[in-house]
């Protein structure tokens, strides 16, 4: 599975590595599109990693900065990797092009924190529970629902895969993430089930923050994911920095600058404080699963 991880992290360290050269160069953008023959738009393209790069582009990028022929042989080997497909490539237009990053990112994180105060988190999600949520205001067909579906189980896949070695993921969910009711109430029992399931892998931590805890972070923050990123082969580029992502119905925000991520680590410690332990947490699902039985 080691191809599932795809060209996102490639793209973006090797755009941030051109885009470091250029301007310890002290050559603008426009300068380097001139004396490449480039448009401006290509470069700003490769710089923010949004596409495949031929290794004859940065060899070109390479000389123009004066880059050293090892780290240039480098950067080449990166190119190369920008080319390679992720899994979600073969669901098209099932998986929304501003989704699309996320779900390389993802994929190739070695580890995700993430609170959720309003829905069971996608990467948790069972079929029916799934399904139930894509039948709220959508105007999906059948088909298309279905291939939205799948790809949110082809997604759970990357907890237990063996090579690249699986994340480490950690969740804290708001109770009442349990209580809101997705679908009909046995849905919601087997969605909960799994949850306990899958937080039994050595690998995954799903927390529950219980609503008598009253205000705290999340409530401001809204739901969202830190994703960290393991050192890269042989060690050619720096790792990945931290991103943080917060999802909205029709787009994403990336969020990536220091002050950014230090305000999202400091809402992190806070749930972690205020969260029960994974033992409690583990109870406090069974008991909702009690309720929902009786009810």
């Amino acid at each position: 599975m080691a191809e599932d991880i795809g060209s996102t992290v490639p793209r973006r360290q090797l755009g941030r590595l051109l885009r470091q050269f250029r301007t310890e160069a002290g050559v603008t953008l426009d300068a380097a599109a001139e004396a490449l023959e480039y448009s401006r738009q290509k470069i700003w393209r490769i710089e923010c990693g949004l596409g495949a790069v031929r290794a004859l582009d940065v060899k070109a990028m390479c000389e123009l900065y004066n880059v050293s022929p090892e780290m240039t042989e480098a950067m080449r080997g990166l190119a190369a990797e920008t080319k390679s497909k992720g899994w979600w490539h073969a669901y098209g237009d099932a998986v929304p092009s501003w989704f699309e990053l996320y779900v390389g990112l993802e994929s190739a994180a070695s580890r995700l924190r993430g609170y959720d105060e309003s829905l069971i988190p996608g990467i948790f999600q069972t079929k029916e529970y799934a399904h139930a949520l894509y039948r709220l205001g959508r105007t999906l067909s059948d088909e298309e629902r279905e291939r939205a579906v799948q790809v949110r189980l082809q997604r759970q896949a990357l907890l237990t895969r063996r090579l690249p070695a699986a994340p480490r993921l950690e969740s804290v969910l708001s109770e009442a993430v349990l209580r809101r009711t997705v679908g009909r109430a046995a849905v919601m029992t087997a969605q909960l089930y799994h949850l306990i399931k899958l937080s039994e892998l050595p690998n995954v931590s799903a927390r529950v923050l219980p609503l008598a805890a009253g205000p705290q972070p999340g409530a401001v923050a809204g739901t969202f994911m830190i994703l960290d990123f393991p050192a890269t082969k042989g060690g050619r580029a720096a790792p990945e920095p931290p991103i943080v992502y917060s999802e909205s119905l029709t787009g994403a925000l990336y969020l990536d600058k220091p002050d950014e991520l230090a305000a999202y680590e400091r809402v992190w410690r806070g749930l972690d404080a205020l969260a029960l332990g994974e033992a409690e947490s583990k109870d406090m699902i069974k008991r909702v699963i009690g309720e929902m039985r009786h009810d």
